[in-house]
């Protein structure tokens, strides 16, 4: 069971509090400073549930500030839920200026109360598990260029590229839109011997036919009404660098003839030109098009498929990596929160349940944009389902037909796990908020297995 530290001078709330809770977490009590800060020290626990008013001043809330200041200095990710007095709203905000994640009001109701806890316990170990897992990859973050990955596919990708990197074999990157074939690209440039030269990519899709080809091979002065000057293009500027041909599937026939020649030859002619211009580039290609089905269906060229795959790398798509999808999403969402100021600090049960069981058919560029937009979206300190933009008749979302009582549950569901994340558990004002009495909230909660999620 996980550690909980409860301080308070009163030994009936001690053991009222302990009576409660003791079958949740391992209760550990402190009447005043001296005790706390061993048990604290020793146990380190996640949560703190803290009384301002303690001796030898128990008038005051100078000690129990200073027990607070304490705790989050020594570990700063430590949840404090400060209880107060019903007329003690100005200490209550002053705590939670000093970073105290809650305050409480007496007179102290268990079932209220258990709901701060679950919730500080849940945001605490989401905390923790996202600083191990930054750590463990941190290196290889820095390494590939900004990837981020630990599932054996993966590890497997970074094995790969560590092992093609300083050679100058052509490559052929294969993937889904949105796994990342671009950053695989930049690893490889990076981590080659032509690291300190250019890195060129071009989008073969992106560009009509009838101007690809100068920009692949550049344009003589003359060559044509308009061509004022002699333009390089993407291939010689590449020169003793790397050249990302990404989408390759999409290069028109008649240009992967050209292409064929270079990678042969190691030469080019710019459109209008005469002359022979050796470029020494090693050249990536990428593609999302099955190229064995192309090359029977006639829009690609067999001899050119070799010469591009001399070494072929695949990368899983997003539904197939298993731990990374949290991961991602969790770095993610720290990336998005300090470049917006947001206090987001993770997400809630059923939104991380719902992000490891979703397809994610654009992959990674799809997880990016749609945590940048819940971080846009959300009021509270945990992201929802909602916030992902994610309901019942979202795209993807593969959800079985349902019975009119299943979808008013599922209503009753989304809506109250809304309002516990937006109040933070305050039962008062959810069932404010939500128009039903205390009673009737708690039997719903109660029903949802909402109290025991942790949300």
């Amino acid at each position: 069971m996980e550690p909980l530290l409860i301080v308070d001078d009163s030994e009936d709330i001690r053991k009222q509090l302990k009576w409660g809770l003791a079958k949740q977490w391992e209760v550990f009590l402190a009447r005043d400073a001296s005790e706390a800060f061993p048990l604290f020290e020793e146990h380190r626990p996640k949560v703190v549930i803290l009384d301002l008013g303690l001796p030898p001043h128990e008038e005051s809330t100078e000690e129990g500030f200073r027990c607070l200041d304490f705790f989050l200095k020594t570990i700063p990710s430590t949840k404090v839920i400060v209880v107060t007095g019903q007329n003690e709203r100005a200490n209550a905000l002053k705590a939670i200026q000093m970073s105290a994640y809650d305050f409480y009001r007496k007179p102290i109701d268990l079932k209220e109360l258990k709901i701060i806890i679950e919730r500080a316990m849940h945001l605490a170990n989401i905390e923790e598990e996202n600083a191990t897992l930054q750590k463990a990859c941190g290196s290889c973050v820095e390494e590939m260029g900004g990837m981020v990955g630990m599932c054996p596919p993966m590890e497997k990708v970074f094995s790969t590229i560590r092992k093609i990197a300083p050679s100058d074999a052509s490559v052929l990157v294969i993937g889904e839109s949105g796994t990342g074939k671009e950053l695989v690209a930049r690893a490889i440039h990076k981590l080659s011997n032509r690291k300190e030269a250019r890195f060129v990519a071009i989008n073969c899709g992106a560009i009509p036919e009838n101007l690809l080809e100068s920009e692949l091979f550049g344009v003589e002065k003359g060559s044509f009404t308009g061509a004022f000057t002699q333009v390089q293009g993407k291939v010689e500027y590449a020169h003793e660098g790397t050249l990302l041909l990404d989408e390759i599937g999409e290069m028109p026939l008649s240009l992967q003839v050209k292409l064929l020649r270079f990678l042969q030859e190691k030469t080019i002619q710019r459109v209008g030109g005469r002359k022979d211009i050796e470029v020494d580039a090693r050249v990536i290609a990428a593609t999302n098009v099955d190229i064995v089905r192309a090359i029977k269906e006639g829009k690609f060229r067999e001899d050119l498929y070799y010469r591009l795959g001399v070494i072929n790398l695949t990368l899983p798509p997003l539904r197939e990596r298993g731990d990374d999808i949290l991961l991602l999403a969790n770095l993610f969402l720290k990336k998005f929160s300090e470049k917006s100021n947001k206090k987001a600090t993770g997400f809630s049960k059923a939104a991380s349940e719902f992000i490891m069981s979703y397809e994610w058919p654009g992959n990674v560029r799809e997880m990016e944009n749609r945590i940048q937009r819940a971080l846009i979206m959300c009021e509270a300190s945990l992201i929802g389902l909602n916030d992902l933009g994610f309901t019942d008749g979202s795209e993807g979302a593969a959800l079985m037909p349902m019975t009119l009582r299943e979808a008013r549950d599922r209503v009753d569901y989304d809506m109250l796990v809304s309002a516990n994340e937006k109040f933070k558990g305050n039962i008062s004002k959810i069932s404010e908020a939500l128009g039903v009495s205390r009673t009737a909230l708690y039997d719903l909660m109660k029903k949802h297995g909402i109290s025991n999620k942790g949300l």
